[in-house]
């Protein structure tokens, strides 16, 4: 059987999540999210991101957290800007437009936008009311390519969000690989400073499902759990949810979790770099893009599995390997090895 490094959800969950529900299952509990599990994830969300005003919702995946924030967020007439790799922009089958709201993709080299991208979709949509009024702008950390915000880039995003008149909502699906990337010197209160809206996500990260709505605008606040509601989203068992936040962030076995992600990506990719790759992105999370001539993907594709991710040329491609909280050090080894002898 083959090891896939295809995606970061390919096991369950970890085992410290079953032994909660286990162990809570019989306990009898209020439904929608107000069990006392639910609750006390949410006050750990708030406490350790130092922003006690901020609301908490958990709903089951993450395309139907960005369906939902940004179906709530925006008027009928309004608009959303994103990278063009963005996964609303590419991979989540028109959600977002499914709602009547357009999706600007805007090229970038390495997934994140910048206020002169934001700008340039603002500069040609200026005949009003003729055109849709950008109102929100979307960005993923880690990026789709594994990249990742710095404080700097971040908080110019945020100011120039604000002069604008523009809310900012961060994907988080892989936020926990993002603040723990060696290279990150972003803390997870600057996220709740500089955002109106961000997730948390659990799915990628050692939990069975799952992922955290943090929407730090009060005004964006009001009125969200009709939305959730509507959307099919508010589960009558709120609690599977909150169990498996409580148990990931009490003791910081999310970070933890994503911690060992990363470095096992980065074993991987120093073996990459020891037999000359180039790579799509300069990354330290647990995506990276290796550049390969065709037949060395071929060959290592015969005991390991993962995505084809971008045609370079005839002779070349990148393909994307990404590690997840449960990948094994002899795996890890095993695939090393195979790569060194590509060399």
């Amino acid at each position: 059987m083959k090891y896939s490094f295809k995606n970061d959800y390919s096991e369950g969950c970890h085992p410290k999540i079953l032994e909660a529900l286990s162990k809570y299952n019989l306990d009898q509990q209020n439904g929608y999210g107000l069990d006392i599990y639910s609750e006390n994830a949410a006050n750990i969300i708030k406490e350790k991101s130092n922003s006690p005003d901020s609301k908490v919702h958990f709903v089951s995946g993450g395309t139907q957290a960005n369906l939902i924030v940004i179906s709530s967020i925006l008027k009928p007439h309004e608009s959303v800007i994103s990278a063009h790799i963005g996964h609303i922009f590419t991979n989540e089958t028109g959600a977002i437009e499914a709602t009547g709201h357009k999706v600007h993709g805007v090229e970038t080299l390495d997934g994140k936008l910048r206020p002169k991208d934001i700008q340039s979709i603002l500069d040609v949509h200026t005949n009003i009311p003729h055109q849709v009024k950008q109102k929100l702008v979307y960005i993923s950390n880690s990026t789709e390519v594994g990249t990742i915000y710095t404080k700097k880039e971040l908080e110019e995003l945020s100011q120039f969000c604000k002069e604008k008149n523009l809310y900012l909502f961060m994907d988080g699906a892989r936020l926990g690989h993002a603040l723990t990337a060696q290279s990150n010197d972003i803390t997870w209160e600057d996220i709740a400073k500089l955002t109106d809206v961000y997730y948390l996500g659990g799915t990628k990260n050692g939990a069975l499902l799952g992922e955290a709505i943090v929407i730090n605008n009060k005004v964006l606040q009001e009125e969200f759990g009709f939305h959730l509601k509507q959307k099919g989203a508010m589960l009558a068992k709120g609690r599977l949810l909150g169990i498996q936040f409580q148990e990931l962030l009490k003791d910081d076995l999310y970070w933890d979790l994503a911690k060992h992600a990363n470095t096992q990506a980065m074993k991987i990719k120093e073996a990459f770099k020891e037999i000359g790759c180039e790579f799509l992105a300069e990354t330290d999370t647990n995506q990276i893009f290796p550049i390969l001539e065709n037949f060395k993907i071929e060959k290592l594709s015969e005991h390991f599995d993962f995505y084809i991710w971008k045609k370079i040329n005839n002779e070349k491609s990148a393909i994307r390997i990404i590690t997840s909280w449960a990948t094994y050090n002899a795996v890890v080894e095993n695939f090393c090895n195979e790569i060194l002898k590509l060399k």
